[in-house]
């Protein structure tokens, strides 16, 4: 008798799990993206000047801290994620690896569309084999010698660079948002108060919200707590 490997009706048997939903979908991507769906609500900004990112911070039981949302992979770029948090950890820990291994070999700091591209490629070798795919999406943001970037990546591997992105609970309605209200020649208080109203919008409340700014000015990433917006002059001005 046939032994069975498949999960669910309607895929066959076989000796190993499926990868494609009858509509030739990655259905264990699909399962990725879900649960990025349920995290935190975090969005990314991008002008000519600067780019921010934001990330709502999810309250927790008493006596216990709240998880960082906003990361420093190298001085001069920052990133975020949404999903399972164990996941965003080990996202983070390989292009914090990836920016180190760079500066050690080369001598300068790595370019932010590398760092994309090497996430992208680490991605995706989970979509490859019978594993679990990492259920984490990031967003990158920094400067480098083309400018200020802002990258999205997602489970499957699949990257995007833009100048507006939100990933999370209700990231449509916060997406929403910033397209509607965004604007190129923005300030940064400005940016972050965009970034609170679409993060307030998604969850129907005012939420605690982490933000990180990498600016053209000073090319570096600062961090602002508590939505922020009263320590945005000094995170500027220094």
């Amino acid at each position: 008798m046939a032994e069975s490997g498949g999960i669910g009706p309607g895929f066959g048997n076989s000796r190993y799990p499926y990868y494609y939903g009858p509509e030739g979908r990655l259905v264990l991507v699909d399962s990725a993206l879900e649960a990025v769906s349920r995290g935190s609500t975090t969005i990314g900004i991008k002008t000519p000047t600067f780019a921010l990112i934001s990330s709502h911070i999810k309250p927790t039981k008493p006596l216990v801290e709240p998880s960082e949302k906003i990361f420093t992979i190298d001085g001069h770029v920052g990133a975020t994620g949404s999903g399972y948090i164990g996941d965003i950890l080990q996202l983070i820990d390989e292009i914090q690896l990836a920016a180190q291994k760079h500066r050690l070999t080369y001598e300068s700091p790595v370019d932010i569309s590398s760092l994309a591209k090497h996430l992208s490629s680490y991605l995706h070798n989970y979509t490859i084999y019978a594993i679990r795919p990492q259920a984490a999406s990031i967003i990158i943001a920094g400067i480098d010698q083309t400018g200020v970037q802002l990258y999205q990546v997602d489970p499957s591997g699949t990257f995007f660079r833009g100048a507006g992105f939100a990933i999370g609970q209700y990231s449509d309605t916060a997406l929403d948002v910033i397209q509607r209200e965004y604007s190129a020649d923005m300030s940064v208080e400005q940016a972050t108060r965009l970034g609170n109203k679409g993060i307030e919008k998604a969850l129907g409340e005012r939420p605690l919200v982490e933000t990180g700014i990498v600016t053209a000015k000073d090319g570096s990433l600062g961090k602002l707590a508590n939505n922020g917006i009263r320590d945005i002059k000094g995170l500027v001005n220094s």
